[in-house]
């Protein structure tokens, strides 16, 4: 087993409102530090303000960092299509706006392929329960600054345990693995 714990990769998830899912992703083994901020817009060092008008253009972000060798970057992407609503354009649940569409940063081709490829997977698992398209927006991180959010967003329902969790999804599991043996 690798027992390197100095590799970590980033990864850069947007769920709509992110207290709750900053909660979701520091909850998961192999998860190593868990960020909330801002990225996607066009203005430097955005305040939470100004997000919140959609003037600016960012999205609410995780940024989480991982090991690899305990937590696979298909872990994560399994976990953030089913803790939100990915066929929801620019809103979850009651908060509507672009800052809180459905979007992934990939940090490496490989993690471009994966997200596309469970994408498809998970979009297909929709279709087949009735469901719409998904609209999520899935680009690569290179040249996109992510801003951290103020401090007191950072692990906000540690600090509020009964705080605001918007946690809407589709109510669909992701797809186990299943092997066929024909």
């Amino acid at each position: 087993m690798n027992t390197d714990h100095n590799h970590e990769e980033s990864a850069y998830f947007a769920t709509g409102c992110f207290w709750g899912a900053e909660r979701r992703f520091w909850n998961l083994d192999g998860v190593t530090h868990t960020s909330v901020g801002y990225m996607g817009g066009n203005k430097s060092n955005p305040t939470y303000e100004e997000v919140c008008t959609a003037i600016t253009g960012h999205a609410e972000m995780v940024e989480v960092r991982f090991n690899p060798s305990v937590i696979s970057y298909r872990s994560l992407l399994e976990e953030f299509w089913v803790m939100h609503d990915p066929t929801s354009l620019n809103r979850q649940g009651g908060d509507i706006g672009t800052q809180y569409r459905s979007a992934i940063f990939t940090t490496s081709d490989a993690q471009q392929a994966e997200a596309l490829a469970t994408r498809d997977i998970y979009n297909a698992e929709l279709k087949k329960n009735g469901m719409d398209e998904i609209v999520t927006e899935i680009s690569s991180a290179t040249g996109v600054t992510y801003w951290p959010a103020e401090e007191y967003h950072q692990r906000y329902l540690e600090k509020n345990p009964h705080g605001y969790d918007c946690h809407s999804s589709t109510g669909v599991s992701f797809p186990s693995h299943s092997l066929t043996t024909n």
